[in-house]
């Protein structure tokens, strides 16, 4: 007997346990996540599961013109503010002219949804002149100037901090500048360009002359507990005028004189929510500022660490309000700078979300929010299970009346895709928001095809190397290889369309695309590692390997060819003997 060769490894399909061994091992760690996730059920879209609807209204701000171009642009930046915030599948859009629709599905934060989307997003970091808790709501120790400017401060300001870029611990604030009160929470950027300003190092007078007495007055009068006030209080002012403005400071109203913008909202260039291992100060935001703005930054934090609480804060007004109040020790340089307080990190991620995403063109005025109700989509989800239901039947009676036993392949092969494609959108929807709407029902039910197509082209490949003549193990090995490859090449198409419509489109065509590029690459694993190894087991069965006529497999039935054989070589002439020819 010949020795076996050497350097030879046995073919991974000799043990095709090990495949379908480790789908399982996969199939029961994917439901496992599920079950304790407790996503036990997809999320669906607000198609299927209702949700909110939040009708806005442009409005001409600033000789902003209310076109298609500026509309367009609004469209784009709420998607990404919502999607941003884990709203996958919200729908925005414009209706007629000036206005935008915006669905957001239910098992979503709407109510912060709706502040992302709905805020005009005019951000200034202004001098704060003067200070001082207003209204019944806060006490009068709570007073930020009621301190100086030597120790801790106990005033409702966050603080700020910088890094070089060289250097990581040059530009960090002394301790004094400690921080407590409310974070920053709302911050956007805005759209107009003030120039830099020194009035951080003004008299908390706010002026001199008519001006100054009228913002004095102004500011005497403003009570930030009453609604009409803070309604009314520095909504008007310009970037380079100063003004008063509320603030919500920890639970507690505070007035404000500020002064002239010194830094631009749209100076912001990146920001990001990060948690502070090294000092386990908690949640911070972190700003990039552009080349302008870190020299506005640098400029106006040098002049305000010169001063005295509070005019050694600077507010971060945002639509006329004041979101937080941090004070400085020293000039913040090198375009970077850090925001901490009492930050939540919901708070910190929905600072920077809105920091990095931009100001909107045109101002909004929300005009109604209503609750959508899903039995539309429900109605439309039974008809569209209905009619995949029926397309699934027509496809098991067309493989068992064409492919018979081989239609146990193809069937275990589309439960385990189907298991495969239920655990995963159950654990997307908590993990990037994947919400499941009636166009991305439609790319499962379209992916039934797709993947019979797979086994189809497999069988038949079987079973064309059993018409010529082979038996059935051979042919299993000999048709995998030429059926892989089809199969790839038409996966790979269909792959590629669904990749091309995900990026083009948006809304409900982005559901129907994702949904089928997944089942897609899911039919990829399930062909390779489920539905051939159980082609190469049941080989070696009897009831297939012998091609009974229930099989499939049947080589009468298939018109199959004699079984290959060898013919021997004539014997050579005798020794002795003459060849006739030579005769």
């Amino acid at each position: 007997m010949a020795a076996p060769k050497k350097g030879r490894n046995a073919s991974p399909q000799s043990k095709p346990g090990r495949s379908l061994a480790l789908i399982l091992i996969a199939i029961v760690a994917l439901t496992g996540g599920m079950f304790a996730s407790g996503h036990t059920t997809p999320r669906l879209g607000i198609d299927l599961a209702g949700g909110t609807s939040i009708t806005l209204q442009a409005k001409a701000d600033q000789g902003s013109a209310i076109n298609k171009a500026n509309m367009d642009t609004a469209v784009e930046i709420m998607n990404r503010r919502v999607n941003g915030l884990g709203v996958s599948e919200a729908e925005v859009q414009t209706q007629g002219t000036s206005n935008i629709i915006v669905n957001i599905p239910k098992g979503t934060n709407s109510e912060e949804a709706r502040q992302q989307v709905g805020t005009t997003a005019k951000l200034y970091f202004r001098p704060v002149l003067a200070s001082e808790p207003s209204g019944a709501a806060a006490s009068p120790s709570d007073s930020p100037s009621s301190t100086s400017s030597g120790g801790a401060s106990p005033s409702p300001s966050g603080s700020a901090s910088a890094e070089e870029k060289a250097s990581s611990s040059s530009a960090s604030p002394s301790s004094s500048a400690t921080s407590q009160g409310r974070a920053v929470t709302d911050a956007l950027k805005a759209d107009a360009t003030p120039s830099a300003t020194s009035s951080g190092t003004d008299s908390a007078s706010g002026g001199t002359g008519s001006s100054g007495n009228k913002l004095e007055d102004q500011y005497a009068k403003l009570d930030c507990s009453k609604s009409a006030d803070r309604a009314t209080a520095g909504k008007t002012a310009k970037p380079s005028e100063s003004t008063v403005a509320c603030g919500d400071i920890g639970g507690a109203w505070y007035k404000y004189m500020l002064g002239p913008a010194a830094v631009d909202g749209t100076e912001v260039k990146k920001a990001q929510a990060v948690f502070d291992t090294q000092t386990a100060s908690g949640w911070q935001v972190q700003m990039n500022f552009s080349s302008t703005g870190a020299k506005k930054f640098a400029d106006i934090t040098g002049q305000l660490a010169k001063n005295s609480t509070p005019q050694n804060q600077f507010g971060i007004v945002l639509d006329g309000e004041v979101v937080s109040s941090p004070y400085v020790s020293q000039s913040i340089s090198g375009g970077q700078a850090e925001i901490s307080g009492s930050f939540t990190q919901e708070e910190a991620q929905s600072l920077a979300n809105m920091l990095s995403y931009g100001a909107l063109p045109l101002s909004f005025k929300e005009q109604s929010v209503t609750t959508v109700t899903a039995a539309l989509g429900g109605e439309q989800l039974h008809a569209g299970l209905v009619a995949g239901a029926i397309g699934l039947a027509l496809v098991v009676v067309y493989l068992v009346a064409y492919y018979r036993g081989l239609a146990l392949v193809a069937l275990a092969s589309l439960l385990v895709s189907a298991a495969l494609t239920y655990v995963i959108m159950s654990l997307l929807g908590p993990t990037i928001g994947f919400a499941l709407n009636l166009p991305a029902v439609c790319g499962a039910i379209v992916a039934i095809g797709i993947t019979a197509d797979s086994f189809i082209v497999f069988f038949e490949r079987v079973r064309d190397e059993i018409r010529e003549g082979r038996s059935l193990r051979p042919a299993v090995e000999r048709g995998w290889p030429r059926a892989r490859r089809t199969i790839l090449v038409s996966d790979f198409v269909s792959f590629l369309a669904a990749a091309v419509l995900f990026v083009v489109t948006v809304g409900k065509v982005q559901g129907f695309a994702f949904t089928l590029g997944l089942t897609t690459v899911l039919d990829v694993v399930v062909v390779f590692f489920f539905t051939k190894p159980l082609m190469t087991i049941l080989a070696r069965r009897k009831f297939f390997a012998q091609g009974h006529k229930w099989s499939g497999l049947d080589p009468k039935s298939l018109g199959a060819k004699p079984p290959l054989r060898r013919t021997r070589r004539p014997a050579g002439p005798a020794a002795g003997s003459v060849d006739p020819k030579e005769a």
